[in-house]
């Protein structure tokens, strides 16, 4: 059988050290690295987009666009960019035009599908590379650490505290929930209180996702001792988030970067499913049965939370086929609940029904485009065994996943560091195959 030819990647370079850092890689590094001071001055929401929007802007020439093309995804992404904006614009125009409406929605684009774009198109005109990036995560992840331990400490010592509004968020429009610092609870987690935080995020969900997506680009990082401290401060910020999505993740993450280097996991997937139809015909259950069980013990971990998503998402589904194809443009519509007691936004959950509500099919036809080709472009270096790829592989088949639960225009924000790493392996690995080619031309002695 013809197999594509294996060649051993050296994924990180023992005598890495940050010298000679470009500007870009400079501002992107400081500003990964001092995440915990924009959070407590409240200007990481708007820090992110703009210092991408200028680096995109002071990066552009039209050199750059004739003789150095973009992927197909980056192209997809600034689709879904152009998309999200035009539906909007229907939107507002429905709802009656004002400015600071069309404001927000032009920041709701900038800081979502927009950011997501152009952080992935960072590498392609600035010399960004994945080493840099990896540090500069690594030094987020021990803060996450720190942070989590301070928390802790006050949490246990002094009990819960209030939320706190940083300065210059006050000065900031728009809605203040997601700029204010928040400290460690307790909440009840299968019934027992248990500690739980967000630390730099809006939403405890946020923080599993982040600590998912840091853990993995951490794993390259050549320092031992920061590898280590960093993939523990990871590794806690993930299970004191009680993201139960992000926990499964988890795993299958694990279990497609292996599929790539072992045939164990391909041979395991048919044992499993032999011996969950040995176990069902022993105890006189079906599959399904079998697996609706353990779904089920999943769900009432946070039973309320769970019936809360399910009911929000249901009614957006709901609301779009009112609209179907070009959607509503703008979250103008509510859902209450608990005879009145809660009450939130359509589209709060869900990416998937949050898109069609939105922006509706044509919007989705879009975001379904940008995600089947951003995962496509690893699958190849992927199956040649660059670890890279099939880490970012893996972490994009956790992250569309984990879409499901929270909205990825909220929350792209906080690791909008993870696009730039996308979009720097898509750089490295164009360059290795360009190198690769050039050594089977004939050369001219």
């Amino acid at each position: 059988m013809f197999q594509i030819p294996r060649r051993k990647v050296k994924a990180v370079d023992p005598d890495f050290t940050l010298t000679d850092l470009s500007r870009a890689e400079r501002l992107i590094y400081w500003a990964i690295v001092l995440t915990p001071l924009w959070w407590l001055t409240g200007i990481q929401a708007l820090l992110f987009p703009l210092l991408t929007l200028y680096l995109i802007v002071k990066g552009c020439d039209l050199d750059k666009l004739t003789k150095a093309s973009l992927p197909f995804c980056n192209w997809a992404w600034l689709g879904m960019s152009i998309a999200a904006f035009w539906t909007s614009i229907f939107g507002l125009d429905a709802m009656g035009f004002s400015p600071m409406k069309a404001a927000a929605t032009l920041f709701t684009v900038l800081k979502g599908y927009f950011l997501i774009f152009g952080c992935m198109t960072l590498p392609f005109w600035h010399p960004i590379r994945t080493k840099v990036i990896t540090r500069a995560v690594v030094w987020l992840s021990i803060g996450y650490l720190v942070t989590l331990a301070i928390q802790t400490v006050i949490l246990f010592g002094v009990g819960p505290q209030p939320s706190i509004l940083p300065p210059l968020a006050k000065v900031i429009p728009g809605d203040k929930l997601s700029l204010m610092v928040k400290f460690a609870v307790f909440q009840p987690f299968a019934g027992i209180p248990l500690p739980r935080t967000e630390l730099y995020t809006a939403d405890p969900p946020i923080l599993g996702v982040c600590a998912f997506l840091c853990f993995f680009i951490c794993l390259a990082e050549p320092n031992k001792r920061l590898r280590r401290y960093a993939i523990a401060g990871a590794s806690a910020s993930l299970i004191i988030a009680q993201s139960r999505l992000a926990w499964m993740c988890f795993p299958l993450a694990n279990l497609i970067i292996g599929s790539f280097r072992s045939r164990l996991p391909r041979e395991g997937t048919l044992w499993l499913a032999t011996f969950t139809s040995f176990v069902s015909a022993l105890l006189g259950l079906t599959v399904n049965d079998l697996i609706s069980k353990p779904l089920e013990t999943f769900n009432s971990a946070r039973a309320d939370s769970s019936k809360d998503r399910e009911f929000v998402v249901n009614a957006t589904i709901e609301a779009w086929k009112e609209s179907p194809w070009v959607g509503w443009g703008v979250m103008n519509k509510t859902v209450s609940w608990g005879n009145g007691e809660f009450t939130l936004p359509l589209g709060t959950f869900s990416s998937y029904s949050q898109v069609l509500y939105l922006h509706g099919v044509v919007g989705f036809v879009f975001f379904a485009l940008a995600l089947v080709s951003t995962l496509a472009v690893f699958w190849e270096k992927s199956l040649r065994g660059n670890i890279l790829c099939q880490r970012a592989f893996g972490t994009l088949i956790g992250l569309y996943i984990l879409c499901q639960a929270t909205t990825l225009t909220w929350m792209a924000i906080y690791f909008w560091f993870y696009f730039i790493w996308l979009g720097a392996i898509i750089v490295e690995t164009q360059k290795e195959t360009a190198s690769d080619w050039s050594k089977l031309l004939p050369t001219n002695k």
